[in-house]
Order: C-alpha cells, then structure tokens, then sequence
C-alpha cells in the first residue's frame, strides 16, 4: 500500500509545485541585464572578461611561433619553455582561488594583471638569455592565467540571483568573443612589426582593460547570496 500511495500522491505535488512556480512569473529576459540598473555592471563585467581572454589568447597562441622564430629555438628545444610555462600556470590557478577569498577579488584581478603586464614586457622586449627567458616562463603562467580562478565568483556575485545566469554567461563569452580576435590582431600586426612587439601591444592592451575594469568594479568577497534578490 505504501508504493501505491507513493505512485498515486507523487504527480499531484509535482503538479501542484508547477503551478506555484507558473503563478511567480518571475521568468528573466536575457535583456534585462542592459537594464538602467544593471548596465554598468554588465560592461564592466564583459570588459573584465575581454581583458582577461584577450591577454591569455595573445600570449599563448603566439608563444611557441615567437620561441621559434624570435630565439631560434626547435619544436623539441622549446618544449622545456612550455612545459615551465604549464607550471607556472597551474600554481597561478592554485593561488589565485586562494587569494580570491584572502584579498578579495578585486585585488585578485589588479595583482595579477600588474604581474602578467610586467613579465610579458620583459619576456618579450628585454635582451635576456634563453636561460632567463626559460625562468620566466614560471611566472609569465602564473600570471596571465592564474586569475581565472576568481573569475566564476567575481562574475557569479556580481549579478542579482534572477539574473545571474544571463549576466554571467554574456560576460564572460562576450569576453571570450572579443578575447579570440587578439591572436589575429597579433598576427596582422607581426607582419609589419617583430612577433615579441605585437605580442607585447596586446597582451598590455588586453591586461590594461583587465586592470581598468577590476579597478571600477565592487569588491563581491563576503557577500551574502539571496535565492530571491
């Protein structure tokens, strides 16, 4: 008796737990999140993403072409550079969603943008052997990837709760968007100019709108999250 009550009670409550959820009529529109309110933090949001795809993009896509064809090195000779360079990338991760919760988000977001624009300047612009190029390869990972680990959280925190999903989602892929078209502004560039040059114009472009929108942005750590704000 106890299964057939189950069998025969369970679609009422489904059925009755739909209508409560029809009459909220809370359904957000994807626009909404260009809304008066809402704009500011939507720009911001997607510049962050922007700044943050476009300097990853830049450096890494060109990274190997520029070892080959800038330092002499073979795909076999290069191979200790990259690999140093995953590993600066992974301890950035590690760090990075450990700094998220210690010093914010923000600052998360400012350290390693300033960090990442000063490495990709002296790994591409300064006279240094393949010896200290190789080194630093640690915190060039680091830095230009490491703070991704605060950026679920920055971006989840950012919008109200019934918006979330939408603001989250466009910023970052609008991000991702404008982010994949640095590689070919690097490659245009590098047919009039030294690949290290082109590569260092984005990448500081692409890390400076990092740090601008960081900077114009509310720190998020410590707050509260509301199932209906």
């Amino acid at each position: 008796m106890f299964f057939l009550r189950r069998y025969v009670e369970e679609p009422e409550v489904s059925v009755e737990t739909r209508a409560r959820e029809a009459q909220k009529g809370d359904q957000p529109k994807i626009w909404e999140i260009f809304s008066p309110d809402v704009l500011k933090i939507t720009i911001l949001a997607s510049l962050l993403g922007t700044g943050a795809q476009g300097g990853y993009y830049a450096v890494t896509t060109w990274l190997p072409t520029f070892l080959r064809t800038e330092r002499g090195l073979t795909v076999v000779g290069s191979t200790g550079y990259l690999a140093f360079l995953i590993l600066g990338s992974f301890a950035g991760y590690l760090v990075g969603a450990w700094l998220a919760d210690r010093i914010g988000r923000r600052n998360l977001f400012i350290t390693f943008a300033i960090g990442a624009i000063l490495v990709v300047v002296a790994y591409t612009q300064l006279p240094i052997s393949n010896e200290v190029m190789w080194l630093l390869g640690f915190p060039l990972g680091f830095f230009a990837s490491g703070y991704f680990s605060g950026m679920g959280a920055f971006l989840t925190e950012l919008f109200p709760t019934r918006l979330r999903g939408s603001g989250q989602g466009f910023a970052y892929n609008f991000g991702r968007g404008i982010g994949a078209l640095f590689p070919t502004l690097v490659g245009y560039l590098g047919k009039t100019l030294p690949l290290s040059q082109a590569i260092a114009i984005f990448a500081v472009i692409a890390y400076g709108l990092l740090l601008l929108a960081a900077l114009l942005l509310p720190e998020t750590r410590g707050k509260v999250l509301h199932a209906d704000a």
